[in-house]
């Protein structure tokens, strides 16, 4: 019979170890299932990424909310992380256009709560499978205003497109003002020290107008 061995501080048998990273692998399935067959019937959409600490009373909050409602009246659903700020301010303008509000809640020890705007919710324990859930069902990405974890989907989103990992969608960063000094580094450092190519600059457009960003969208799509 085989011995049961512990680890190094004496509580948990390591076959106890192993079998529980072989059950959160069913877990993370159980993740992607739910999310597929949440989201298998969504029409044409755009996901819309943002800081969950923008407070409604902020231009940026106004500004989520104006263009989530332009894309919903022109046939588009709008997927945020179904939390506050900007993602309920998208989700509210969608929702009262009478269009699909999808929020795709991630389980977070602070800051992310559910809105009351998404019509459909779906909870998520792991960033990537939301990740993924986000860039699977979206014809666009829209970036406005936010924090680390803006940039990071902003970055993984573009490097996707880059390595050809997904089709090449639309990602347009909303607020001049505010991606003005990013945009700068990235051509003053990673572009003059060839750590990108000049083409790489056209992964994604900025604008403030909705108008103009729901037509670029709309027109890319009628045209691929």
């Amino acid at each position: 019979m085989e011995l049961e061995k512990q680890n190094t501080n004496g509580k948990y048998p390591i076959n106890d170890f192993k079998s529980g990273e072989s059950w959160r692998l069913f877990k993370i399935m159980g993740e992607f299932v739910e999310g597929i067959d949440g989201l298998r019937h969504l029409g044409p959409a755009v996901s819309i990424f943002g800081s969950a600490r923008t407070n409604p009373d902020h231009p940026y909050y106004k500004k989520a909310e104006d263009l989530a409602r332009v894309f919903a009246k022109n046939g588009y659903a709008v997927i945020t992380g179904g939390g506050g700020g900007i993602m309920e301010a998208a989700n509210k303008g969608a929702s009262e256009e009478n269009s699909d509000s999808i929020g795709l809640n991630i389980m977070l020890p602070f800051e992310q709560k559910p809105n009351s705007y998404a019509t459909t919710q779906l909870e998520f324990k792991y960033f990537f499978v939301r990740k993924v859930m986000f860039i699977k069902y979206a014809q666009a990405y829209i970036i406005m205003p936010g924090g680390f974890g803006t940039l990071d989907e902003l970055f993984e989103t573009i490097t996707l497109i880059q390595t050809r990992r997904i089709r090449k969608t639309p990602v347009i960063l909303v607020g001049k003002d505010y991606w003005r000094g990013l945009i700068h580094w990235v051509k003053e450092k990673l572009l003059a020290e060839k750590m990108i190519s000049e083409k790489d600059l056209n992964l994604f457009y900025l604008s403030d107008d909705p108008d103009e960003i729901v037509r670029r969208v709309v027109d890319f799509n009628s045209c691929s």
